[in-house]
């Protein structure tokens, strides 16, 4: 039996990108109960990619009873509601087995990762104090794609002067503002820069001069993707709500290595259940950004650990 049930998790602060503004989580959860054995999933439908609560909830609620991860690789698309069943199958299976997800999958056992912690978008004083309070973390993202950039970039560096920094313009650049910042980027230490131009009127990034790693996020879906990013991109961003499922995400990781990319994996602003198998897809990955929960008031039981060894793989009770 496959249940579904749409939560609300409440922010610590407002979080704003170039798209708008969120003061909580709205996530779908997924129960899969069979034999006695219950798993558990969860996934953050995304309107950028026409996915809401109501449809995403109408899609895995349409799936046959006692599907299996095989068969749903092609009962749904990559996108969240494959994510949640997909994850909450793997759940399912481990628990069964009683053995970790990464057992079954035939993983080295995870181990504790440093994570990205991301800047919303605000002003530049705003920004300047919020990357002061942060400044002990180790690895900072900043959500940028607006003409106030330059002066929110430098307002970060100024209150957090030692703290490595990644850049995420959520499509909101041209190629010619990109051009025209990079140079800058470098000057203050950016290690990448995210999904600069918007997706599908990206071919410009092959003819442009690339001076820091510019890394796929709405470019880069499932394994499908990786053809078109040829010449533009330097690493991908792994999101489990794009792939559709850890099942997708590991191929995808695989394919993307071999195919010469560099690796980073992320999230969108879920909990700690949504996070705990991206954990398993970002061991050895070259940036990780899965900080949800630490952007939460409140989260689960059981939920991640998170310290200055970065976040901890999950507890059995919580998943996998």
């Amino acid at each position: 039996m496959i249940s579904v049930r749409a939560e609300s998790f409440r922010l610590a602060e407002v979080f704003t990108i170039a798209r708008g503004s969120r003061s909580a989580a709205e996530v779908l959860s997924v129960e899969i109960v069979h034999d006695g054995v219950a798993g558990r999933g969860e996934c953050v439908p995304y309107a950028r990619y026409d996915e809401s609560l109501d449809s995403v909830a109408a899609q895995i609620e349409a799936l046959p009873s006692g599907i299996d991860r095989a068969a749903l690789q092609a009962a749904l698309p990559a996108g969240a509601a494959r994510n949640a069943v997909d994850c909450a199958l793997w759940d399912w299976e481990a628990k069964r087995a009683g053995r970790r997800v990464w057992e079954l999958a035939g993983l080295p056992a995870p181990v504790p990762l440093v994570t990205a912690f991301t800047l919303s978008l605000d002003a530049p004083e705003r920004m300047r104090a919020a990357a002061a309070r942060n400044a002990h973390r180790p690895l900072l993202k900043i959500k940028l794609g607006t003409p106030d950039d330059m002066a929110r970039l430098e307002a970060v560096r100024a209150g957090a002067p030692d703290a490595r920094i990644i850049v995420d313009a959520n499509e909101g650049w041209t190629a010619e503002i990109y051009s025209e910042l990079a140079p800058h980027l470098l000057r203050l230490g950016v290690d990448m820069v995210e999904q600069p131009l918007p997706a599908g009127q990206d071919d410009l990034l092959a003819e442009i001069e690339r001076p820091l790693p510019v890394c796929a996020d709405e470019s880069c879906h499932d394994r499908s993707s990786l053809p078109a990013l040829k010449g533009k991109y330097d690493m991908i961003n792994i999101k489990l709500d794009k792939t559709g499922g850890l099942t997708e995400a590991l191929a995808l990781r695989e394919a993307a290595l071999a195919a010469g990319y560099r690796v980073m994996v992320g999230c969108m602003v879920g909990t700690s259940l949504a996070m705990a198998p991206a954990v398993l897809v970002a061991q050895g990955a070259e940036l990780v950004d899965l900080d949800g929960p630490l952007l939460l008031a409140e989260d689960r039981e059981h939920a991640l650990q998170y310290d200055a060894a970065g976040v901890h793989p999950p507890a059995a009770a919580l998943w996998g």
